[in-house]
């Protein structure tokens, strides 16, 4: 029988969480959550891996002791992975905004795969996997040369819980350049570095690596045998829930830190790689026309106080020819090398004015999103977009096709359950999104293009 109590360890960017989902209702059962801090010292910023693992040990106590746990799956954030060497690591696990592979930018460029390779991007600082190891491995020469074993980073918890090493797709596919998506292996660059033997074999992410190590289920107090899946890259997650779910093409938007919008059954030719569009892979080793930017982060620097916005507030902000205009993180997103800002003073406005600015620009950078990943024939809003009212209706009107907001507050949680089988219900709260209505919305995008563009 597959495990009823899911304990999903789920490592995202900015917060860690380890939530607990019923699989028979699908619903949340209870959760624990930290924000995911970087650490300053050593040879450079890193994750707090230490940390991390005291905060899921306790968790899987806590949360098997108040409900039980009969199984454990893993989703992470992409962009990192982890050099192993004897029962550690060999370097720390590096933070993928640290700049410091930009100083090995020139070598690597000479080794990297062209995008028709590898539908991979070349971004900045360390969202390229593998330009952070080539950077690891030219820097710190000593230390790489007791590497061991490269993996994931779902992978690696998945390693630390079970002992088991193993690599996997929608990791490996994650714009790392170390995958060729066409033939579902490793890229030349992986050869050309003489990496390969270092990554251990490909499993599936549903696949079961093993039961806990002895010691970690008298630790935490769980049983022997509570399987634990290999693990997925956590936008995979948050699209494993619709897959053979709708009518190709359609669109999933999953919301977090990024916002990644993906086109199950679109084509990659519209992909831009100066406009960082890429394709994913999705858990059946199949190529995902992807578009993203950093909508979390954005909406953050945009919004210091969140108030929910009124129609008075919509209304003064399209009459006013109120905008934001990317991209206010740099390098990232379809215009990353425009440097952002705003055609008023945003201290001027009041907290519901700006919040209405702020959303509006997220549906308009979504919808430049879907000319490079292809428009689907519905769209789907996972995460904390699925809860702004104003986003939904506005990328509604942009598109033209249907909207849907998922009423799943988990996320990627969910996904990352569904490793051990079985099918998603129609959420409680899922529903349509209606197009925004609003006097003056059209001449207000045609401005927001116009200035994009120029």
């Amino acid at each position: 029988m597959p495990p009823r109590r899911i304990a999903v360890i789920d490592i995202g960017k900015t917060n860690a969480k380890v939530v607990l989902i019923d699989a028979e209702s699908r619903g949340q059962v209870d959760a624990r959550s930290i924000p995911n801090a970087v650490r300053g010292d050593g040879p450079y910023p890193h994750a707090d891996v230490d940390g991390l693992w005291g905060f899921i040990l306790e968790s899987l106590e806590e949360l098997g002791a108040r409900h039980g746990v009969d199984g454990i799956s893993i989703t992470t954030h992409g962009a990192t992975g982890a050099l192993l060497a004897g029962d550690g690591l060999a370097l720390p696990v590096l933070d993928y905004e640290f700049d410091g592979p930009e100083s090995t930018a020139g070598a690597y460029a000479e080794v990297r795969p062209g995008f028709a390779e590898s539908l991979s991007p070349r971004l900045p600082n360390g969202l390229n996997l593998g330009a952070q190891i080539f950077w690891q491995a030219r820097t710190f020469p000593e230390a790489f040369d007791r590497v061991e074993a490269i993996v994931p980073y779902a992978q690696y918890w998945a390693w630390r819980l079970t002992g088991v090493l193993a690599s996997e797709v929608t990791s490996l596919g994650c714009h790392t350049d170390l995958w060729a998506p066409a033939r579902g292996d490793f890229s030349s660059l992986v050869e050309a570095m003489s990496w390969r033997a270092l990554f251990p074999p490909i499993r599936p992410a549903m696949s079961i690596l093993g039961p806990l190590r002895p010691e970690l289920a008298a630790r935490t107090g769980l049983a022997p045998s509570t399987p634990v899946t290999c693990g997925i890259h956590d936008s995979n997650a948050s699209l494993l829930p619709h897959l053979g779910r709708h009518e190709t093409p359609f669109t999933i938007v999953s919301a977090g830190t990024w916002s990644i919008l993906m086109t199950v059954g679109g084509a990659v030719g519209a992909l831009d790689p100066a406009r960082d569009s890429l394709a994913n892979v999705d858990a059946h080793g199949r190529p995902v026309p992807t578009a993203r930017f950093m909508g979390g982060r954005e909406f953050d620097l945009l919004v210091p106080e969140i108030a929910e916005p009124a129609a008075a507030d919509v209304a003064a902000v399209l009459e006013g020819d109120i905008q934001a205009l990317p991209s206010f993180v740099p390098g990232v997103g379809p215009f990353g090398a425009r440097p952002g800002g705003w055609t008023v003073d945003p201290d001027t406005l009041t907290p519901g004015r700006r919040t209405a600015a702020a959303s509006l620009y997220l549906a308009l950078m979504a919808r430049a999103c879907l000319d490079l990943c292809g428009l689907g024939r519905s769209i789907t809003l996972e995460g904390p977009l699925a809860r702004n009212r104003l986003f939904g209706a506005a990328l509604a009107r942009l598109a033209g096709v249907p909207v849907h907001a998922s009423g799943d507050s988990t996320g990627t949680s969910l996904g990352a359950s569904l490793l051990f089988g079985g099918t998603l219900p129609e959420t409680e709260g899922s529903h349509a999104i209606s197009p925004l209505q609003a006097a003056g919305f059209d001449a207000y995008v045609e401005a927001w293009r116009r200035r994009v563009s120029g």
